[in-house]
């Protein structure tokens, strides 16, 4: 299990290898799909983004409320692909990383190749230990949007796999390779 941090260096995401654990400190941003909307619409009118992007990562997730003393409630993964129509732009302006669960298609693969990028996977189903890791949550834009507001968090050794290198390595399709290869 590697340890990494935020931000992502190109040297850090070029050392990453589909399949890999690890575990992720540092700053990250959540932003879901009406969050990842208006991000497209900042860029059309040629508007900062809420955040930076540069060797950072967007967690694709809306965290519940916080319960008494914690600064999150539960904050698992959504659905990737939902995001991949926003992604290569985000991508061609320093986006390192993300999180999230399921497949990416062949264009972020590609961005994720061009930009030298990297897609880690969280554990579906596992919110509440995710929430664990969640040292601080600050809204940073669009707190219209509740859950899907983008937030900055601090997060102390997340649990992530990496699901597609920026190589274009995707431990989907090693794992399924793998099991219909065990099936012969």
């Amino acid at each position: 299990m590697r340890h990494i941090t935020t931000p992502l260096t190109e040297d850090t995401v070029r050392s990453l290898h589909a399949g890999e654990q690890v575990l992720l400190s540092g700053i990250i941003y959540t932003a879901r799909d009406a969050a990842h909307l208006r991000m497209m619409d900042c860029i059309r009118r040629g508007e900062p983004l809420p955040m930076p992007l540069e060797g950072q990562v967007i967690y694709y997730a809306g965290p519940t409320p916080a319960p008494e003393g914690r600064p999150v409630g539960s904050i698992g993964p959504t659905t990737s692909v939902r995001m991949d129509a926003c992604t290569p732009p985000l991508l061609a302006r320093g986006l390192s990383g993300m999180i999230g669960k399921g497949l990416r298609g062949a264009e972020v693969v590609k961005a994720m190749k061009e930009h030298t990028a990297v897609y880690f996977a969280a554990v579906g189903g596992a919110a509440a230990l995710m929430a664990q890791c969640v040292a601080s949550l600050e809204v940073i834009a669009w707190d219209d949007l509740g859950p899907e507001s983008v937030k900055r968090l601090t997060v102390r050794e997340l649990p992530l796999v990496v699901a597609v290198d920026c190589y274009g390595e995707d431990a989907f399709a090693k794992g399924q390779k793998a099991y219909l290869d065990s099936l012969k």
